[in-house]
């Protein structure tokens, strides 16, 4: 489904790297947070003991999921936005819009991913572990620059496409009647 800000006359295109990765990444991510919070459910119910490593390992997951998400939000040209602004005036004024805020997420995320980086590269040097467990912190800060730097080349691709939203599927509407139907509330 194409993305709420984008006029009817245009409609998504496919992406050279598949959503799909970011959506199979989703599922996974939600599949072992259900089941890591289940296994500790039924342990806390049967002994009344904790698994003190389901906390901090669901915290990561989550922080994980949100990442994976931002990318495929961002994608999809579905990412966060006043759409009063953004979904009003001309067509050209849209695409000009989207694709200063391609450029300021794709800046954002640069930004973060270096700065992660240097995160990740001092929690090696002083052998940093978590508060948790105990386990080396960059086992968890290795992830943040990886898709810090997936969000970066999703806006950097989304601002090439001149604003306009990455397809979902093959079975794309072809006529701006069908796009208006699948806008309706």
């Amino acid at each position: 489904m194409p993305a709420p800000n984008t006029p009817p006359s245009e409609e998504p295109v496919r992406p050279r790297v598949p959503l799909a990765i970011e959506d199979w990444l989703t599922v996974i991510i939600m599949a072992l947070l259900a089941l890591i919070t289940f296994a500790n459910v039924l342990v806390r119910y049967f002994t009344d003991v904790s698994f003190a490593w389901t906390e901090e390992v669901s915290v990561f997951l989550m922080i994980l999921l949100a990442l994976v998400a931002g990318s495929a939000a961002v994608a999809r040209n579905r990412h966060i936005r006043i759409d009063y602004f953004a979904g009003s005036g001309s067509p050209q004024r849209q695409r000009a819009l989207a694709k200063f805020g391609a450029a300021a997420v794709a800046l954002l995320f640069a930004l973060m991913t270096v700065l992660s980086a240097r995160v990740l590269m001092d929690d090696i040097k002083w052998g940093e572990t978590s508060p948790g467990i105990g386990v080396p912190q960059w086992w968890y800060t290795m992830w943040l620059p990886i898709f810090c730097a997936a969000i970066t080349l999703r806006a950097v691709g989304l601002w090439l496409r001149g604003g306009r939203a990455a397809a979902d599927s093959a079975d794309l509407p072809t006529s701006p009647e069908v796009l208006d139907e699948e806008r309706a509330p």
